[in-house]
């Protein structure tokens, strides 16, 4: 029998199938959200690019219909990263790497529902209006932040999750 001195923690690890289950899980939902930021960014980029009013009220009616596959990627990403920093070696706040991934996420998450949601919700309106033949003086300039800043956080994501640099949170002694 094992015997533990107090304050020891007691680390909970996962077995190496089930990680590579929720690490699959976790690279699955990522690569999702990337490519749902690109076609978040065509449908965006599209009607500014364009003179077919047509194209660019279809490209703005669509646009609500990513917000949900967006957030759900979003909070797979976070829930599978939170299960693997706990239950692997990496832990959630013992490396740097993780940490930075852990706020880069949550933010983007929270991004999305606080400022993506409402820009998605007013395009799809002028979207309607461009339909009818309705002039437009909307300005939905400020969409084309959403799929670069998320685009660019994710890909820095992905290149943490692969180089892993700066280390320890706090070094060992």
């Amino acid at each position: 029998m094992t015997t533990m001195q107090v304050g020891t923690p007691i680390r909970w690890r996962m077995r190496p199938r089930a990680r590579k289950g929720v690490l699959v899980a976790h690279i699955v939902a990522a690569g999702a959200w990337i490519g749902l930021d690109v076609m978040l960014g065509v449908l965006v980029f599209t009607p500014l690019l364009t003179s077919d009013v047509t194209v660019a009220a279809l490209c703005y009616q669509v646009l609500p219909l990513l917000l949900w596959p967006i957030l759900l990627s979003g909070l797979t990403c976070l829930v599978t990263g939170v299960v693997l920093g706990a239950g692997t070696h990496h832990g959630l706040v013992r490396y740097w790497w993780v940490v930075v991934k852990l706020v880069l996420n949550i933010v983007l998450t929270l991004l999305v529902l606080v400022l993506l949601r409402p820009g998605l919700d007013e395009a799809a309106a002028v979207g309607r209006q461009l339909a009818t033949g309705a002039a437009v003086s909307a300005d939905l300039s400020n969409l084309v932040f959403p799929p670069i800043v998320s685009g660019t956080s994710l890909v820095v994501a992905t290149v943490l999750a692969v180089y892993k640099p700066w280390g320890r949170v706090r070094p060992t002694r």
